[in-house]
């Protein structure tokens, strides 16, 4: 699983940069959806481009609808592991389909005068999309950091994260962190 940054990237008011299943259930903010809009998710896709394979076209209405479905199985998932419940049997088997429709196998190519390995996968653009989310959200399922995710503190802020330090209350401090001082710095100081 990839190290999530240091310091978080805010983009269109999204969290990037956390493990990538955290990403696709932080792409609904408090205001703003990434899959309300092909555009909008393209955007966040290339953002994603050293992770995702991202499809060769903007995703239709459809596949947008499935992305959505498949966030909320493992925003489902996650908040089921976070409160220490069962996950729901429902987002357990939707994201064993979403990996089991585009399964990834080994490529041999030549290279630059020797054998290399790659991987590709079988099945179309939203499928191979969908099986990538749905792999990222089973690594993550399966790390023992899993435990360590948290809520953003922020008001009104639904955006989720993997702390790199424990003291980490924010989905960043520039946003939701910035907001709270200002509430705080107001309150100390408005007149009586």
């Amino acid at each position: 699983m990839g190290q999530p940054q240091d310091v978080p990237l805010v983009s269109m008011d999204l969290l990037i940069g956390e493990p990538l299943a955290l990403d696709l259930v932080n792409t609904r903010a408090r205001d703003f959806d990434a899959l309300d809009a092909a555009g909008d998710f393209q955007t966040w896709l290339a953002r994603q481009a050293d992770r995702l394979t991202p499809p060769s076209a903007p995703l239709t209405a459809a596949g947008l609808a499935a992305v959505r479905r498949l966030r909320g199985h493992v925003e489902s998932a996650l908040n089921a592991v976070r409160d220490g419940a069962v996950p729901p049997d429902a987002a357990i088997a939707a994201l064993n389909e979403a990996a089991r429709a585009a399964p990834p196998y080994r490529v041999l190519e030549w290279r630059d005068g020797s054998f290399r390995t790659g991987t590709d996968r079988d099945g179309d653009d939203l499928a191979r999309l969908l099986a990538q989310l749905a792999e990222a959200a089973a690594d993550l399922l399966t790390d023992s950091a899993v435990g360590r995710i948290r809520g953003c503190e922020g008001p009104d802020c639904r955006m989720v994260f993997l702390p790199a330090h424990p003291r980490r209350r924010w989905c960043s401090p520039d946003l939701c962190g910035n907001r709270v001082r200002v509430a705080r710095y107001y309150q100390r100081h408005k007149p009586t």
